[in-house]
């Protein structure tokens, strides 16, 4: 039911579109994004077309979490503007980006269709991306490496519907924020760098993929799934998290030399609500 619905989505005729044909204004090599959690209400679709149409890349992964199979089952949630994100990536295939999809374990439904393609985008468990200046990145979910996934499975359930109060919480939270003329502020980010237990499993979670990733001989590893975007060192290799898209909305992108940069996206936009807020005020000021 579930598959068959999404299937019908991705089928379905694209609006039209206001964005100019030629791309966005940020030319990347490669853009990474994940946990998206399209079918749950805390899914930033807006703010991820925003971006979307903003970058122009060579290819793009989906690593994973990219549609939110628990919840869905859970509760049936699907507005256009989800709708609008699937048509936007198929968008992307068919104008000659690569589209890599990596599923987690939200969508894990996903896995069973590996090595097959849907509308240009390619489905793996995994990938091995070779970046301009030559290095070689496994590119992996990460909930292989999860202690929780692995052996309490319906521990990682509860623990979800806790996350998902949390961020109902949080949107009301910045709704008050927003009328208020604050910018966004995320509740749950905020919480899970502040409590010691958590901080410890995203230092055990990066130190493991690391580890794993010398096991396989590569310069670096690029993940998702912790919601926590990082780009550094570990004892040589380069971890890489692309963050979310409820929370922080960050992306990993290569640029055009191999460099990697992690894009706030949050920040741009708190950056344009700034400057337009200047202009106004200078509109209002008189001569």
């Amino acid at each position: 039911m579930l598959t068959d619905t999404l299937m019908a989505a991705a089928a379905a005729t694209e609006p039209p579109s206001t964005e100019a044909e030629d791309g966005g204004s940020i030319r990347v090599r490669t853009v990474w994004i994940s946990d998206l959690h399209l079918g749950t209400p805390g899914c930033q679709a807006r703010a991820l077309l925003d971006f979307l149409r903003e970058v122009d890349c060579e290819q793009l992964f989906l690593v994973g979490d990219i549609v939110d199979g628990w919840q869905l089952r859970r509760s049936w949630y699907w507005p256009q503007a989800h709708n609008d994100v699937v048509q936007k990536l198929l968008r992307k295939a068919r104008k000659g980006c690569r589209v890599i999809y990596v599923p987690g374990n939200h969508d894990e439904f996903a896995r069973k269709y590996l090595n097959h393609s849907f509308g240009g985008i390619e489905v793996a468990h995994e990938w091995i991306h070779e970046t301009a200046d030559g290095r070689k990145l496994w590119v992996t979910h990460g909930d292989l490496f999860d202690g929780v996934i692995q052996c309490a499975k319906w521990l990682a359930h509860v623990g979800d519907s806790a996350y998902e109060f949390t961020l109902k919480l949080n949107r009301h939270l910045n709704s008050l924020r927003a009328r208020m003329g604050l910018p966004y502020w995320s509740l749950s980010k905020y919480l899970k760098l502040k409590v010691k237990r958590a901080v410890s499993y995203l230092n055990d979670f990066e130190e493991a993929l690391a580890k794993e990733a010398r096991k396989r001989g590569v310069q670096g590893v690029v993940c998702g799934h912790i919601h926590h975007a990082e780009l550094r060192d570990i004892d040589g290799i380069l971890y890489a998290n692309d963050g979310d898209w409820v929370e922080s909305l960050t992306a990993l992108v290569e640029h055009a030399d191999g460099h990697l940069e992690i894009l706030d996206w949050s920040e741009r936009q708190r950056e344009r609500a700034e400057s337009a807020v200047k202009v106004v005020e200078a509109l209002r000021t008189p001569a």
